[in-house]
């Protein structure tokens, strides 16, 4: 995964953050307390972040492994504990876990209202277990901004390592067709014209 920033950014980033690693990255026996998570995740009142639209299952990839779809935008951390985004998150990905998956991120006119903050990051990757990110084959991030480009080289090169190969940038939504057939989901018309302004040109080239 290519970042396109200075040193000083990305020294700023470890000041702050440190370079402590998880140390996630072995396969261990799920544990009791994770099992209860999934219990409750499947039983718990999740209504208001189901409704936002957010995180959801959509078809497959070329190489057939289900998809994962994060809509930044949708995703308001305000409006939710961040034990209940945890409890989605293992709501959504438990039923695929067990296969490889991958998953598309899109950052599109996503705002600081909807970052997800390092530490709510830090926890939540911390208390999954192994095969959630050893299946994880590919992730996605479509129109990744600076922020996001920044954060994700501090935490896979710090924090998880083990998974910093599986990270992709994609800056154009129809280069999503190499990997992944589009077509499976129906894309949200906001990212659809964010694209076309940042790389409407580019569609009418001869």
């Amino acid at each position: 995964m290519e970042l396109d920033c200075g040193s000083e950014e990305r020294q700023l980033l470890v000041d702050r953050l440190g370079t402590t690693s998880l140390n996630m990255e072995e396969p261990i026996e799920q544990s009791a307390d994770f099992t209860e998570l999934v219990k409750r995740a499947k039983e718990e009142d999740l209504t208001e972040i189901e409704k936002s639209g957010c995180l959801y299952q959509a078809g497959v990839d070329r190489q057939g492994r289900p998809v994962i779809v994060f809509i930044g935008k949708w995703f308001k951390p305000d409006a939710v504990t961040m034990n209940q985004a945890l409890l989605y998150l293992i709501r959504v990905l438990d039923p695929v876990v067990e296969r490889d998956y991958s998953v598309v991120y899109f950052c599109s006119r996503t705002t600081s209202d909807n970052m997800i903050s390092y530490w709510w990051m830090k926890e939540i990757y911390s208390q999954l277990p192994y095969h959630y990110k050893k299946n994880l084959k590919d992730f996605y991030t479509v129109h990744p901004s600076m922020w996001t480009r920044l954060t994700s080289w501090w935490f896979t090169t710090f924090m998880a390592p083990a998974i910093k190969h599986k990270l992709h940038n994609i800056h154009e939504v129809k280069d999503l067709d190499l990997v992944i057939n589009s077509t499976e989901f129906d894309i949200p018309m906001f990212i659809q014209e964010y694209d076309m302004s940042i790389n409407g040109l580019r569609y009418y080239q001869p």
